[in-house]
Protein backbone atom coordinates (compact mmCIF):
# COMPACT_ATOMS: atom_id res chain seq x y z
CA UNK A 1 0.00 0.00 0.00
CA UNK A 2 1.62 3.41 -0.77
CA UNK A 3 1.55 6.29 1.24
CA UNK A 4 1.76 10.21 -0.07
CA UNK A 5 3.90 11.99 2.82
CA UNK A 6 5.29 15.86 3.23
CA UNK A 7 8.05 16.91 5.00
CA UNK A 8 8.79 20.98 5.49
CA UNK A 9 11.59 22.34 6.63
CA UNK A 10 12.91 25.91 6.86
CA UNK A 11 15.98 27.41 8.19
CA UNK A 12 18.19 31.00 7.80
CA UNK A 13 21.58 30.61 6.09
CA UNK A 14 24.57 32.95 6.77
CA UNK A 15 24.81 33.29 3.15
CA UNK A 16 23.10 35.55 0.35
CA UNK A 17 20.46 33.70 -1.65
CA UNK A 18 22.81 33.50 -4.57
CA UNK A 19 25.12 31.67 -2.91
CA UNK A 20 22.34 29.54 -1.54
CA UNK A 21 21.31 28.92 -5.06
CA UNK A 22 24.49 27.76 -6.11
CA UNK A 23 24.66 25.65 -3.15
CA UNK A 24 20.89 23.51 -3.70
CA UNK A 25 20.76 24.22 -8.00
CA UNK A 26 23.79 23.16 -9.58
CA UNK A 27 25.78 19.87 -9.79
CA UNK A 28 28.76 20.87 -7.83
CA UNK A 29 27.15 23.27 -5.18
CA UNK A 30 24.89 20.07 -4.31
CA UNK A 31 27.88 17.38 -3.97
CA UNK A 32 29.49 20.22 -1.52
CA UNK A 33 26.68 19.04 1.00
CA UNK A 34 24.30 16.82 0.20
CA UNK A 35 24.73 13.57 -0.85
CA UNK A 36 25.99 11.36 -4.43
CA UNK A 37 27.12 13.05 -7.47
CA UNK A 38 24.59 15.26 -8.93
CA UNK A 39 23.83 16.99 -12.62
CA UNK A 40 21.59 20.16 -12.75
CA UNK A 41 20.42 21.09 -16.59
CA UNK A 42 19.79 24.47 -15.66
CA UNK A 43 16.30 25.30 -17.46
CA UNK A 44 12.58 23.96 -15.96
CA UNK A 45 11.74 20.78 -18.21
CA UNK A 46 15.52 19.44 -18.11
CA UNK A 47 16.64 16.93 -16.21
CA UNK A 48 18.82 16.65 -12.41
CA UNK A 49 20.47 13.24 -11.49
CA UNK A 50 22.11 12.07 -8.72
CA UNK A 51 24.29 8.85 -8.30
CA UNK A 52 25.14 7.15 -5.07
CA UNK A 53 27.48 4.51 -5.49
CA UNK A 54 26.83 3.61 -9.02
CA UNK A 55 22.81 3.98 -8.55
CA UNK A 56 21.19 6.93 -10.59
CA UNK A 57 18.09 8.67 -10.17
CA UNK A 58 16.64 11.15 -12.34
CA UNK A 59 14.17 13.63 -12.50
CA UNK A 60 12.67 16.59 -13.94
CA UNK A 61 13.56 20.27 -13.68
CA UNK A 62 9.82 21.56 -12.74
CA UNK A 63 10.88 25.04 -11.60
CA UNK A 64 13.78 27.03 -12.09
CA UNK A 65 14.06 30.74 -11.48
CA UNK A 66 17.47 31.87 -10.18
CA UNK A 67 17.54 32.77 -6.78
CA UNK A 68 14.50 32.15 -5.83
CA UNK A 69 12.85 28.78 -6.25
CA UNK A 70 13.97 25.01 -7.56
CA UNK A 71 12.68 22.57 -7.77
CA UNK A 72 12.44 18.47 -8.94
CA UNK A 73 10.34 15.52 -9.56
CA UNK A 74 11.34 12.04 -10.35
CA UNK A 75 8.78 9.83 -12.89
CA UNK A 76 6.37 7.78 -11.22
CA UNK A 77 7.00 4.29 -10.60
CA UNK A 78 4.48 1.55 -11.86
CA UNK A 79 3.42 1.54 -8.28
CA UNK A 80 2.71 5.16 -7.80
CA UNK A 81 5.79 6.09 -5.81
CA UNK A 82 7.90 9.20 -7.17
CA UNK A 83 9.87 11.92 -5.20
CA UNK A 84 9.76 15.85 -5.35
CA UNK A 85 11.58 18.38 -3.85
CA UNK A 86 11.08 22.12 -3.79
CA UNK A 87 13.42 24.83 -2.23
CA UNK A 88 12.35 28.56 -1.90
CA UNK A 89 14.73 31.27 -1.20
CA UNK A 90 14.31 34.30 0.16
CA UNK A 91 16.83 37.22 1.36
CA UNK A 92 16.75 38.83 4.63
CA UNK A 93 18.97 41.81 5.70
CA UNK A 94 22.37 41.70 6.68
CA UNK A 95 23.19 38.91 4.26
CA UNK A 96 21.39 36.59 5.33
CA UNK A 97 18.53 34.05 3.32
CA UNK A 98 15.92 31.46 4.80
CA UNK A 99 15.66 28.55 2.92
CA UNK A 100 12.20 27.03 2.74
CA UNK A 101 12.33 22.76 1.65
CA UNK A 102 9.42 21.11 0.47
CA UNK A 103 10.48 17.17 0.33
CA UNK A 104 6.72 15.48 -0.56
CA UNK A 105 6.03 12.61 -2.58
CA UNK A 106 4.45 8.96 -2.67
CA UNK A 107 6.30 5.60 -0.42
CA UNK A 108 5.40 2.38 -0.79
CA UNK A 109 4.62 -0.51 1.75
CA UNK A 110 7.04 0.22 4.50
CA UNK A 111 6.36 4.27 4.39
CA UNK A 112 6.52 4.12 7.88
CA UNK A 113 10.35 3.83 8.14
CA UNK A 114 11.47 5.57 5.21
CA UNK A 115 9.38 7.96 6.11
CA UNK A 116 10.83 8.27 9.59
CA UNK A 117 14.32 8.41 8.18
CA UNK A 118 13.53 10.87 6.21
CA UNK A 119 12.03 13.23 8.27
CA UNK A 120 15.25 12.81 10.67
CA UNK A 121 17.25 13.40 7.59
CA UNK A 122 16.30 16.77 6.90
CA UNK A 123 17.98 18.65 9.92
CA UNK A 124 21.14 17.08 9.57
CA UNK A 125 21.13 17.89 5.66
CA UNK A 126 20.53 21.03 6.40
CA UNK A 127 22.81 21.46 9.51
CA UNK A 128 25.76 20.44 6.72
CA UNK A 129 24.32 23.13 4.41
CA UNK A 130 24.96 25.30 6.89
CA UNK A 131 28.85 24.22 7.85
CA UNK A 132 29.08 24.40 3.93
CA UNK A 133 28.06 27.71 3.39
CA UNK A 134 29.26 29.21 6.81
CA UNK A 135 33.14 27.54 6.56
CA UNK A 136 33.88 26.68 2.78
CA UNK A 137 32.37 29.63 1.07
CA UNK A 138 32.56 30.00 -2.62
CA UNK A 139 34.01 26.49 -2.92
CA UNK A 140 32.83 23.88 -4.24
CA UNK A 141 33.90 20.12 -2.72
CA UNK A 142 34.24 16.64 -4.14
CA UNK A 143 32.08 13.61 -2.65
CA UNK A 144 33.29 10.90 -1.73
CA UNK A 145 30.94 7.22 -1.32
CA UNK A 146 31.83 4.19 0.91
CA UNK A 147 29.46 1.50 2.29
CA UNK A 148 30.36 -1.21 3.92
CA UNK A 149 27.80 -4.17 5.39
CA UNK A 150 27.49 -5.16 9.48
CA UNK A 151 25.04 -7.92 9.19
CA UNK A 152 23.26 -8.51 12.33
CA UNK A 153 25.81 -6.22 15.06
CA UNK A 154 23.31 -3.96 16.38
CA UNK A 155 23.55 -0.46 16.11
CA UNK A 156 25.35 0.54 19.47
CA UNK A 157 28.07 -2.29 18.81
CA UNK A 158 28.72 -0.27 15.16
CA UNK A 159 28.88 2.79 17.11
CA UNK A 160 31.23 1.95 19.22
CA UNK A 161 32.80 0.92 16.36
CA UNK A 162 32.97 4.15 14.43
CA UNK A 163 33.76 5.98 17.76
CA UNK A 164 37.34 4.58 18.52
CA UNK A 165 38.05 4.30 15.10
CA UNK A 166 37.85 8.24 14.62
CA UNK A 167 39.79 8.12 18.40
CA UNK A 168 36.49 9.70 19.85
CA UNK A 169 34.52 9.29 23.48
CA UNK A 170 31.67 6.77 23.12
CA UNK A 171 29.17 9.54 23.16
CA UNK A 172 31.22 11.58 20.27
CA UNK A 173 29.54 14.80 21.60
CA UNK A 174 29.59 17.98 19.60
CA UNK A 175 32.27 19.45 19.75
CA UNK A 176 34.79 16.60 20.67
CA UNK A 177 38.24 16.28 19.12
CA UNK A 178 38.19 13.39 15.91
CA UNK A 179 41.26 11.64 14.61
CA UNK A 180 42.11 8.87 12.38
CA UNK A 181 44.77 8.45 9.88
CA UNK A 182 43.60 7.16 6.30
CA UNK A 183 46.28 5.12 5.05
CA UNK A 184 47.84 7.56 1.64
CA UNK A 185 45.93 10.32 2.89
CA UNK A 186 46.09 13.79 5.29
CA UNK A 187 45.18 12.80 8.62
CA UNK A 188 41.52 13.57 9.56
CA UNK A 189 42.23 15.78 12.65
CA UNK A 190 39.11 17.97 13.52
CA UNK A 191 35.89 18.52 15.44
CA UNK A 192 32.26 16.82 15.86
CA UNK A 193 29.72 19.01 14.70
CA UNK A 194 27.06 16.45 14.72
CA UNK A 195 26.17 13.37 16.40
CA UNK A 196 22.89 11.55 17.60
CA UNK A 197 22.57 7.80 17.16
CA UNK A 198 22.81 7.72 13.46
CA UNK A 199 25.41 9.98 12.55
CA UNK A 200 28.74 11.57 13.46
CA UNK A 201 29.70 14.94 11.31
CA UNK A 202 32.96 16.44 11.42
CA UNK A 203 34.58 19.34 10.43
CA UNK A 204 38.20 19.71 9.82
CA UNK A 205 40.37 22.33 7.57
CA UNK A 206 39.67 20.69 4.44
CA UNK A 207 36.24 18.74 4.75
CA UNK A 208 32.95 17.68 6.00
CA UNK A 209 32.99 13.86 7.14
CA UNK A 210 30.13 12.23 7.70
CA UNK A 211 29.64 8.79 8.83
CA UNK A 212 25.65 7.46 9.25
CA UNK A 213 24.98 3.95 10.22
CA UNK A 214 21.72 2.22 10.57
CA UNK A 215 20.62 -1.80 10.89
CA UNK A 216 22.69 -3.58 8.23
CA UNK A 217 25.28 -0.82 6.98
CA UNK A 218 27.71 1.81 7.28
CA UNK A 219 27.69 4.90 5.11
CA UNK A 220 30.29 7.48 4.66
CA UNK A 221 29.22 10.98 2.67
CA UNK A 222 32.31 12.87 2.69
CA UNK A 223 32.60 16.51 0.99
CA UNK A 224 37.01 17.39 0.70
CA UNK A 225 37.59 21.19 -0.33
CA UNK A 226 41.33 20.57 -0.97
CA UNK A 227 43.27 20.34 -4.54
CA UNK A 228 44.14 16.69 -4.58
CA UNK A 229 41.05 13.93 -3.83
CA UNK A 230 42.30 11.45 -5.94
CA UNK A 231 42.43 7.72 -5.03
CA UNK A 232 40.44 9.09 -2.01
CA UNK A 233 37.39 7.31 -2.37
CA UNK A 234 38.97 3.82 -2.57
CA UNK A 235 40.98 4.96 0.34
CA UNK A 236 37.96 6.07 2.78
CA UNK A 237 36.49 2.44 1.57
CA UNK A 238 39.48 0.31 2.67
CA UNK A 239 38.90 2.21 6.14
CA UNK A 240 35.83 1.80 6.47
CA UNK A 241 35.74 -1.99 5.69
CA UNK A 242 39.29 -3.07 7.78
CA UNK A 243 37.44 -1.26 10.70
CA UNK A 244 34.39 -2.76 10.62
CA UNK A 245 36.52 -6.07 10.30
CA UNK A 246 39.26 -5.55 12.84
CA UNK A 247 36.37 -4.77 15.34
CA UNK A 248 34.03 -7.34 14.83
Amino acid sequence: MTHPFEIEQETTLPASPEQVWDAIATGPGIESWFMGRNEVEPREGATAAMDIGGNREESTVTAYEPGKRFATRTATGGDGRFMAFEYLIEGRDGGSTVLRVVHSGVLGDDWQDEYDALRRGWPFHLHTLREYLTHFPGRTGVPVFAMAKTGERPPQQVHTVLTRGLTLPATAPVGARAHTEPAGLPPLDGEVTWSDDERIEVRTGDGLYTFHHFPGAVLMFHHLFRPDTQGAEATWQQWLTSLLAERS
